[in-house]
């Protein structure tokens, strides 16, 4: 099964079984928040610049708790890498902000 969603880039970004499974398994506080990390690629808060090209969108679910998804676009399409949990945002606030 594959799930996607569309970018603030316009790209269609999947989520595979394969993807959701490595996700659940390390962050199972994050089963059944699938909904939610879609949601965080086709409507961040903000996306900052990962190490390696890839992406992270972010939205704050609750105050001082944010989603972080990490996914990568190419050409016309992309994929979701991971996603976790995270109160500590000191590390991200020195990537570069790419949106909005």
């Amino acid at each position: 099964m594959v799930d996607k969603v569309v970018s603030k880039n316009g790209k269609l970004i999947r989520l595979t079984s394969e993807r959701w499974s490595h996700i659940t398994e390390e962050h199972c506080e994050l089963a059944g928040m699938k909904l939610e990390i879609l949601e965080s690629i086709a409507n961040p808060s903000i996306i900052l610049c990962g190490n390696d090209g890839e992406l992270l969108a972010i939205r704050e679910l609750i105050a001082g708790k944010f989603l972080v998804t990490v996914y990568r676009e190419i050409d016309e399409d992309g994929f979701v890498i991971t996603a976790f949990l995270t109160r500590k945002t000191r590390s991200l606030e020195t990537r570069q902000q790419l949106w909005p």
